[in-house]
């Protein structure tokens, strides 16, 4: 309400002007309020594109004063963030691949703010991430995951989550650009649940579209590191706390969205011997459609003790469960299942 009685004041325009003035401090706290009015809702941010604050923003993401930039740079986020039209509009100011600049930046908040601005434009639609992947965006997203630390990396972080979230082709561009690596360290190194849960949705994201996917996931040794946090915060006593209730959840659906598609038997492997009944199911699910097409896995089920593994799993008779491990058992001759 507060901001539409600015915007009712007819003050927008005058703002927009105060961003073509030549003094700094006049150019930043102009553009704070833009970003601030912009924030509320669609009609707020369209009344600011209405005014022609998008080109004159755009121009300024060049500029060499951080404080400025960070301004503008959140302003283009907060009208980028509500609609795909708005997003389309901020697109079309030509801030690729200048904005791409500013994830290398030396202030954590530019680089931070960057990287909020392009998720607020990949997130909308799978066009407006192909953008992204035509300008080199990708690489350079990953990157600034990788050379920042704590909340500058989370923009980043869900930017490739929703990239692959939308499409196949979109998912295999994360993978290409080598964006595995970064989100399984995050998931790592990183001590906010936040953060932790983000990097396990973007891997679960990545893996979930084919057995390829889940391959190039599997392969980088994410799946232990997600069963570890899963375990480790699933048994811990900050599950009273909200974040660390949605960090279980997140690894869960995460390791749900990879092995559902994972065929790669070597990264499931070790996951038998410790995964609890609530991911052994999936697991077991993916060694029942395999097992029955590949006999070499099924004599390597059985030398390392795979198969004795699957026989001490209690499951609920009828159970989708007990369907897995029937049908491996039936791969198997019947005394080799006893023995």
């Amino acid at each position: 309400e507060l901001s539409q009685a600015v915007v009712d004041a007819g003050a927008v325009p005058l703002l927009v002007l105060c961003i073509q003035e030549p003094e700094i401090a006049l150019k930043r706290i102009a553009a704070s309020t833009l970003s601030d009015i912009s924030k509320h809702s669609p009609e707020l941010a369209q009344t600011v594109v209405d005014a022609r604050a998008i080109a004159h923003l755009a121009q300024l993401i060049p500029n060499p004063d951080a404080k400025l930039k960070r301004q503008v740079l959140s302003a283009l986020s907060q009208i980028a963030k509500h609609s795909v039209d708005l997003a389309e509009l901020v697109v079309e100011a030509e801030i690729f691949p200048v904005v791409l600049t500013c994830l290398k930046d030396s202030d954590e908040y530019v680089k931070k703010n960057g990287a909020t601005l392009i998720r607020e434009i990949a997130k909308h639609t799978p066009e407006l991430s192909q953008l992204l992947v035509n300008s080199g965006g990708v690489a350079a997203v990953v990157d600034c995951i990788g050379s920042s630390k704590g909340t500058v990396r989370l923009p980043g972080i869900m930017t490739l989550g929703y990239m692959a979230a939308h499409s196949e082709n979109l998912s295999m561009a994360v993978i290409v650009s080598k964006g595995i690596p970064p989100l399984c360290v995050c998931l790592i190194e990183e001590h906010e649940d936040h953060i932790k849960a983000a990097a396990a949705w973007a891997l679960g994201q990545i893996g979930r579209h084919s057995a390829e996917h889940a391959r190039h996931v599997a392969v980088a040794n994410v799946l232990p590191t997600l069963l570890d946090i899963f375990v480790d915060t699933n048994s811990s006593e900050d599950l009273k706390m909200k974040a660390s209730r949605f960090v279980v959840f997140a690894t869960k659906k995460a390791l749900k969205n990879i092995l559902q598609k994972c065929t790669y038997l070597p990264a499931l492997e070790p996951l038998l011997h410790e995964a609890p009944p609530s991911i052994m199911k999936h697991i077991i699910g993916q060694y029942s459609k395999v097992l029955p097409h590949d006999s070499k896995a099924r004599r390597l089920f059985v030398t390392t003790g795979g198969l004795k593994k699957v026989q001490e799993i209690k499951a609920e008779p009828g159970s989708l469960l007990q369907e897995y491990i029937n049908t491996i058992n039936n791969c198997y001759p019947e005394e080799i299942v006893r023995y």
